[in-house]
């Protein structure tokens, strides 16, 4: 996949288009990720005894990750990535800039 968790994304196609956030989960096998306030559902629970209250809570839902782009960090504008070897490492390079997205 070519982003992580904690990699800034802009969402680039479906109903949450243009917004941006940090990915809080991805889940390679499935080819899916969770953004930050993005792609929100209600989700109903019942009362247990975690959450004796029960009711509706909003909750992010997973998005497919070819719906997302890295924010380059020099430009703040969505970008493609690329992969160089630096180091003997191999990191991810944003193509716009050429800024290292690899820490």
């Amino acid at each position: 996949m070519h982003v992580k968790k904690g990699d800034k994304v802009m969402v680039i196609s479906g109903k949450d288009k243009g917004k941006t956030g940090t990915i809080l989960a991805a889940f390679p096998k499935k080819d899916r990720v969770i953004v930050e306030g993005v792609n929100v559902v209600k989700k109903h629970s019942k009362p247990s005894q975690a959450n004796p209250q029960g009711g509706i809570f909003d909750k992010e839902a997973p998005i497919h990750v070819s719906n997302v782009m890295v924010v380059d960090p020099k430009t703040n504008e969505p970008t493609r990535i690329g992969y160089q070897v630096v180091d003997g490492k191999k990191v991810r390079v944003a193509k716009k800039s050429g800024e290292v997205l690899d820490k």
